[in-house]
């Protein structure tokens, strides 16, 4: 085996080493959602709690692999985000931005670590209130976090991206919910958060993938949001969009000299994975990022990836595995 192949072999779980990167990176990702659950109470800021998942993985892996010879790349995956009520995902508002939780809010949070590009990602529901949830809110929550466990055992190899599909549409209506349309579950591979294996979460005419077998020593992020409504995603209102990432397969030719400063920023801060427009924001105070929102009914949230859109429904609950 040529050195070539052999490196080429050690970026999959076939590799102890690879492992280890992806346990510690879960391990990180998994404390600071902790760390933001602790701090989600009534009035508090969203920003304030996206900064401080952020920020805790920063930090923990900052402390990784500081003494290598060759540099190894660590950090945020994908931003922190705490999206509330019928939101469904990616809300991770600028530093302006003074939007609070409220006591009966119903949170879906996500986040994602990495270390040497190996990613884990995390979503959790988490209802903002004392006593235990009832009704919808509970069925929603409850079917998103059993068709988890469906996928999670479904995730094999010899078993296809199909059986996943009709596995978790069939849990959501077992709960009188829906599966979010348009949801779309990737491979994971070395600095590749969307790989080209996919998951479909609901059949649709609209949106269709290539049928795909699971294979040994493959990684997967499992997004699943299940609605209470019909699953349809619905243009409410316009938003900011604040999560993006880089298209690294597009030349950009850039006229303005502060676009190619911005370009510069983002091509050497998030040269591959998602970021948040308000590192931009705080650091040069570049106010300059739009986006368009689009909706939907209570829906519950296993993790979503897509980067441009916020997702209305009536209610949300989300959750990653």
């Amino acid at each position: 085996m040529s050195d070539d192949e052999r490196e080429e072999k050690e970026l999959d779980l076939s590799s102890p080493e690879v492992v280890t990167k992806y346990k510690s990176a879960a391990e990180i990702v998994n404390k600071a959602l902790q760390l933001v659950i602790s701090e989600c109470k009534p009035k508090a800021k969203i920003v304030d709690l996206c900064e401080k998942g952020d920020s805790y993985i920063r930090e923990q892996t900052g402390n990784m692999y500081k003494n290598v010879k060759k540099k190894i790349e660590r950090g945020v995956a994908f931003p922190t985000c705490i999206s509330v009520n019928n939101t469904v995902c990616h809300f991770s508002p600028l530093a302006s931005d003074e939007t609070v939780l409220e006591e009966g809010d119903i949170l879906k949070i996500d986040l994602g670590c990495h270390i040497d590009g190996f990613i884990a990602i995390v979503a959790h529901t988490h209802a903002l209130q004392a006593g235990p949830v009832t009704g919808k809110a509970a069925d929603v929550i409850a079917a998103a976090n059993t068709a988890a466990e469906v996928a999670l055992r479904l995730v094999r190899p010899g078993k296809k991206n199909k059986d996943v599909t009709e596995a978790i549409q069939k849990v959501a209506a077992a709960y009188d919910c829906k599966i979010v349309e348009g949801v779309l579950s990737h491979q994971l591979k070395q600095f590749v958060i969307d790989g080209n294996k996919v998951i479909l979460s609901a059949s649709n005419p609209d949106t269709r993938v290539d049928e795909a077998e699971f294979e040994e020593n493959e990684v997967y992020s499992i997004d699943i949001v299940t609605s209470t409504g019909e699953g349809k995603p619905k243009l409410l209102d316009e938003k900011q969009t604040t999560v993006y990432k880089r298209a690294v397969d597009k030349n950009y030719h850039l006229k303005m000299k502060a676009s190619r400063f911005i370009f510069s920023e983002i091509r050497e801060k998030f040269p591959i994975m998602p970021f948040t427009a308000r590192f931009l924001w705080k650091r040069k105070g570049l106010g300059w990022v739009y986006l368009n929102a689009s909706t939907t009914s209570f829906c519950s949230h296993i993790l979503f990836f897509t980067r441009n859109l916020v997702i209305w429904l009536p209610i949300s609950s989300s959750l990653s595995c």
